[in-house]
């Protein structure tokens, strides 16, 4: 395996299970027989409704003795209705709770954007809450203090620009140490890994192999395919491997961690045995000339009417 360094040594593994959308009933099995093939990185969050049984999961393989805790890296995030600095800490002691944990490895704002206490998903505008109102300096002070206190070694933030990891910085003098964002061959992002790298912010690529198991709310018809690219599937036949270990090479040779998600026992160890596929230069190029910058997590569905937020403030790409 691979691995990130953080400024204190602490290394991340650089391919992970991401746990998103793995359903109740089969995360549990699903972690169990990652851990036992050799995964040590796991990416969790409160909104996924699954950090019970991944805990429960966790907890039993640490105590059968198939892995220790030291040996693991837990990454959880912080919901969009729990952003006021006064609920940060009570909601990753539900997270800590829920995973048996004494402490996180890396804990994330989830997404820069601001819901009601009540609300999960908005139905609109009205439940949704300005960033004037709940600013995200607010919400970094709060995830400061949980490194302070000890509950998580490392914070960052996840679906977030450079302007604002920058408005960070300059209120607080405090920079991320990860950053989560939607990154594969169709969207490289290439501006805000060279922005990560110059202020040693780890990356981590969701989303890696176009995610087309998301909500159908959140497919566009026509997209296009990742698996079935030629180059991509190309190069997966020369070097005898599939088109999705080809993928989340190029993640992890570009210097990215990757979270693919998986509850199939042959696909978790073809994901795992990526982390190893060196890719030749011009391999690298190659797939370096399929950007598109397609998105397939828009963030259109936090857009609502009268909610203040749009595409433009949302990515601040325009």
């Amino acid at each position: 395996m691979k691995y990130l360094q953080f400024s204190n040594n602490d290394k991340i593994p650089m391919l992970g299970l991401g746990t998103w959308k793995s359903d109740k009933g089969e995360i549990y099995q699903t972690v169990r027989k990652a851990i036992e093939i050799g995964y040590r990185h796991f990416d969790c969050a409160l909104i996924y409704g699954n950090e019970h049984e991944i805990g429960q999961a966790i907890s039993d393989a640490i105590n059968y003795r198939e892995v220790t805790r030291n040996e693991l890296w837990i990454t959880s995030k912080l919901w969009n209705n729990r952003h006021k600095k006064v609920d940060i800490q009570p909601t990753i002691e539900i997270t800590l709770d829920s995973l048996k944990l004494e402490y996180l490895d890396l804990y994330l704002i989830h997404w820069p954007v601001a819901l009601l206490n009540n609300v999960n998903y908005p139905k609109d505008g009205s439940e949704m809450v300005d960033l004037k109102h709940i600013p995200l300096v607010e919400t970094w002070q709060g995830m400061i203090a949980l490194k302070e206190n000890n509950l998580t070694k490392h914070i960052g933030v996840s679906n977030f620009s450079i302007k604002k990891i920058n408005e960070l910085i300059n209120e607080t003098g405090v920079c991320p140490e990860a950053l989560q964002l939607e990154l594969h061959p169709f969207l490289q992002q290439k501006k805000i890994v060279d922005f990560a790298n110059a202020n040693n912010i780890v990356l981590t690529g969701f989303c890696p192999l176009g995610s087309s198991d998301r909500p159908i709310n959140r497919i566009t018809e026509g997209e296009p395919k990742l698996f079935e690219n030629k180059t991509i599937i190309d190069i997966a036949q020369e070097k005898g491997n599939t088109p999705a270990q080809i993928m989340l090479a190029w993640a992890i040779n570009r210097g990215t961690s990757v979270i693919p998600k998986s509850v199939n026992p042959q696909r978790l160890k073809e994901n795992l045995e990526a982390a190893n596929i060196e890719l030749t230069p011009l391999e690298m190029e190659k797939i370096n000339q399929l950007d598109q910058h397609y998105r397939y997590i828009k963030g259109d569905f936090w857009c609502l009417e009268g909610s203040g937020y749009t595409l433009e403030n949302l990515w601040d790409e325009v």
